[in-house]
């Protein structure tokens, strides 16, 4: 259920008046708060999928296996345990679906702690703010405004094992605060409210290639497992975007100044694909996508009406590549590909990146046809400060 689609209640009484502004009609945009278009698998909070920080936003979208910083809270927890300095902090920001809106954003604090040369905790917060929202009844009559907004706080634990391993495992709340609490057909609307958890690893290897140093890494992170979501008392509830990433991650170090890093992520959602019904509701292919959480996502794997080949559309691709200067001055490109069939998201990234002293300032940009893309144009900043106690 994403929540630019949600239903007659949540779409008319809360979102109709957005789009409107910004386009005229509802029925063109059919667009997700992540991004993807209505051909997208629905899930409750799709802002959770939403890349928060630049660096990995410059590149495509990827992250899960890149060098480690304090926004591997989001991105593969487990990566943490590798983390230098003793406390970092990030923060990101980013105005977001400017193609249909005004005043909508996402902002992310991520903070990590490194107890020891094995042991580091994680804390972040996401939260994203839909704007000032026009509210007008069943028979178009001013409503007042409301401001709804989204939520989720996490916390982390990640550990090595050798020098070349770790785990993490990350336990999150998440809010979604959409209703003004109206009756619509006999039912109370609410705030959703789930846990999730994340469990994740990463494995990075100092080598040699083409007679140069070289650091191979692997990560995987299986994110948003959790409980379901509802949004009306006694109502029906939905998935979280249970989603599984891995990537790979290969950065040469090409003399002593300077390193160049290329990084490719698969993603696929952990939740079951909507079966293909007949004009009565009866399932005519595909299976029912009424079920558990952990039947949804072990049967996230084979359940698509279209078999085999519409499971390899459910995976969306990132990869990225940057360029460091004496680990002060970063360029930064990426492309990030869904299928026009499971969400339409393809765009590409440009970023830079520089530090000075204990700071990191990293831009990103993401071009996209405007006419194709409610991405287009959209704009990522992160500030981030390491502070090495030693």
């Amino acid at each position: 259920m994403n929540f630019l689609k949600l239903n007659a209640f949540f779409w008319g009484l809360l979102l109709m008046p957005v789009v409107l502004c910004a386009q005229g009609t509802v029925g063109n945009t059919g667009t997700s708060t992540n991004g993807s278009n209505n051909a997208g698998i629905n899930t409750a909070v799709p802002f959770l999928t939403i890349a928060p920080d630049s660096r990995s936003g410059a590149m495509g979208d990827a992250g899960v296996a890149l060098a480690p910083d304090a926004n591997a809270n989001y991105w593969n927890p487990s990566k943490l345990a590798f983390i230098e300095g003793q406390d970092n902090v990030s923060l990101s920001y980013s105005p977001w679906l400017r193609n249909l809106v005004s005043d909508v954003n996402l902002a992310y604090l991520s903070y990590a702690r490194r107890i020891d040369n094995r042991n580091t905790l994680g804390l972040s917060l996401r939260y994203f703010n839909l704007g000032n929202i026009q509210l007008i009844d069943a028979n178009q009559n001013d409503q007042g405004t409301y401001r709804p907004s989204e939520f989720s706080i996490d916390g982390t634990f990640a550990r090595k094992f050798g020098q070349n391993f770790s785990l993490g495992l990350s336990v999150r709340y998440i809010h979604s605060n959409l209703t003004t609490g109206n009756v619509y057909n006999g039912q109370q609307g609410k705030a959703g409210n789930a846990l999730a958890t994340d469990v994740s690893a990463y494995y990075s290897k100092p080598t040699q290639q083409f007679g140069k140093d070289a650091l191979l890494a692997f990560g995987a992170n299986f994110s948003n497992i959790g409980t379901k979501m509802s949004f009306v008392e006694n109502g029906a509830s939905y998935f979280l975007p249970s989603n599984l990433r891995i990537g790979a991650a290969d950065t040469w170090y090409l003399d002593n100044a300077s390193q160049f890093t290329l990084t490719l992520d698969l993603n696929k959602l952990l939740v079951p694909t909507p079966p293909i019904r007949d004009s009565k509701g009866n399932i005519v292919s595909g299976y029912d996508d009424n079920r558990s959480v952990p039947a949804g996502i072990f049967g996230s794997f084979a359940d698509a009406p279209g078999g085999f080949s519409e499971e390899l559309k459910e995976i969306s691709y990132a990869g990225g590549a940057e360029y460091g200067y004496n680990k002060r001055f970063f360029v930064r490109a990426g492309y990030f590909y869904e299928n026009p069939t499971k969400g339409n998201r393809q765009y590409s990234t440009i970023g830079a990146g520089f530090k000075y002293d204990i700071f990191n300032l990293d831009l990103a940009y993401l071009i996209a046809s405007q006419q194709k893309s409610a991405l287009a144009n959209t704009l990522r900043f992160t500030l981030s400060v390491n502070f090495d106690r030693k």
